[in-house]
C-alpha cells in the first residue's frame, strides 16, 4: 500500500474529481481538460497520461454508449461510417507519432506539442459550436431530420480525423467529431448527435486505448486515482448543474483551453512561444487568460448584435448548449446532462 498511497495518487484524485465535476456540470468530454491536468501535475510523462487517460474514457464512454443504444437515440448508419474512418486511424495514430518522435524525449515533446494544438483546435471548435448554435436560434433552427442521407466518404473522413487525433492525443472525440457532425447534418436533434457521437465514441476510443497500451504500457498508479476521482465528480456536477451558471462555465471552459494549449506548447519549446521547460513564460500566458476574460463577453455580445439580439440576455451560452435542434426548443441542463453526458469522463 505504500507504493500507491503516494502525494501523486491524491493530486491525481483531486485533479480527476475538479474535471469530474465540470464534465458534469457541463456534459462536455473530460479528455481536453484532464490530459493537460495531468500533464501539469508531473505524475507521469505524456504518453503515460493519454495512455491511462484513454482507458479510462473507453470504460465511462461505454455506460454513456449503453444508455444511449438502449434509448434509440443514435444515429446507427452515421455512427457506422463515422466507426469505419477512426477505428483504424485511432490503431495507427500513436504508432505513426512513435515512428516520428524516434528516442522517448523526443516523443514527450512531440506529444505535448500536438497535446497543445488539440487543445486550441478543441476551444475553436467549441466556441464555433456556440456560435452555429445561436445563429441557428435565430433562424428558427433547420427541419428536423432524424434519418438524414448519409455522406459516406465525408462521414469517413470526419471520423479519420477525429481516430488520429484521439489516438494521439487523446483529445477530439468529444470536439471536434461533434463540430463537424452539427454543420454535416443540422437536422439531428441535440440529443441525437450526442448519442451517435457516444456510440462512435466507444470503439474509437477503445481502439486508441489498446494501440497505446501496447506501445506504452499502463500505469495502473495514474489510471486506478483518475477513475476513483472522476466518478464522484461527474455525479456531483449533474446534481448541482440546475443551481451553477452554465453560461460562465462554458466560456470558462473555452477560456481555460486555450491557456493550457497555450501552455503545453510553451513547455514543449514550441519556437515561437517558448524554450523549453525550464524557460517557459507564465506572465504570457496568465496576460491570455486574462485578455480572454475581458474580451470575450464582448465579442459574444457583438455576435449577437449581428443576430438582431441586445449585447447581453437571453438566449444565454448554456440555452444555445442544450438547445434541441428537433423544435427549437431549450432542454433543462441538468436533464441533458445526466442523460447524455453523466458517463463520460
Amino acid at each position: 500500500m505504500g507504493g500507491w498511497l503516494t502525494a501523486d495518487f491524491f493530486s491525481i484524485i483531486v485533479a480527476a474529481f475538479c474535471v469530474g465535476t465540470i464534465v458534469g456540470l457541463t456534459g462536455m468530454g473530460g479528455g481536453a481538460l484532464m490530459t493537460p491536468a495531468l500533464i501539469f501535475l508531473g505524475v507521469g510523462d505524456a504518453s503515460s497520461v493519454v495512455t491511462a487517460d484513454l482507458t479510462a474514457a473507453a470504460i465511462y464512454k461505454t455506460g454513456g454508449a449503453v444508455t444511449h443504444a438502449k434509448e434509440g437515440k443514435p444515429n446507427w448508419n452515421l455512427a457506422k461510417y463515422l466507426i469505419i474512418g477512426s477505428v483504424p486511424f485511432a490503431l495507427l495514430g500513436p504508432w505513426i507519432i512513435h515512428r516520428i518522435a524516434g528516442s522517448s524525449d523526443q516523443l514527450d515533446t512531440l506529444l505535448k506539442e500536438c497535446i497543445g494544438f488539440a487543445l486550441l483546435l478543441a476551444a475553436s471548435t467549441y466556441a464555433l459550436r456556440l456560435v452555429i448554435n445561436l445563429i441557428r436560434v435565430r433562424g428558427g433552427g433547420p427541419d428536423a431530420d432524424p434519418d438524414p442521407h448519409i455522406r459516406p466518404l465525408v462521414t469517413i473522413a470526419i471520423g479519420a480525423l477525429g481516430g488520429l487525433l484521439v489516438g494521439v492525443t487523446s483529445v477530439g472525440s468529444g470536439s471536434v467529431i461533434m463540430i463537424a457532425l452539427v454543420m454535416l447534418y443540422p437536422g439531428l436533434s441535440a440529443l441525437r448527435l450526442v448519442g451517435t457521437d457516444l456510440v462512435q465514441a466507444v470503439p474509437l476510443v477503445l481502439s486508441a486505448a489498446v494501440s497505446n497500451i501496447i506501445l506504452n504500457g499502463l500505469d495502473w498508479h495514474i489510471l486506478v486515482p483518475l477513475v476513483i476521482g472522476s466518478v464522484p465528480g461527474t455525479i456531483l456536477g449533474s446534481h448541482v448543474a440546475p443551481k451553477v451558471p452554465q453560461s460562465i462555465i462554458r466560456r470558462g471552459i473555452v477560456i481555460v483551453l486555450t491557456m493550457s494549449g497555450l501552455a503545453l506548447l510553451d513547455k514543449a519549446g514550441w519556437g515561437p512561444l517558448g524554450a523549453g521547460e525550464n524557460q517557459t513564460h507564465p506572465v504570457f500566458i496568465a496576460f491570455v487568460g486574462l485578455a480572454m476574460v475581458v474580451l470575450l463577453p464582448l465579442v459574444w455580445g457583438v455576435i449577437r448584435r449581428t443576430q438582431g439580439l441586445p449585447m447581453f440576455g437571453a438566449p444565454t451560452v448554456a440555452e444555445l448548449e442544450g438547445h434541441n435542434l428537433d423544435r427549437g426548443v431549450a432542454e433543462p441542463p441538468a436533464a441533458t446532462v445526466r442523460e447524455d453526458q453523466a458517463q463520460v469522463p
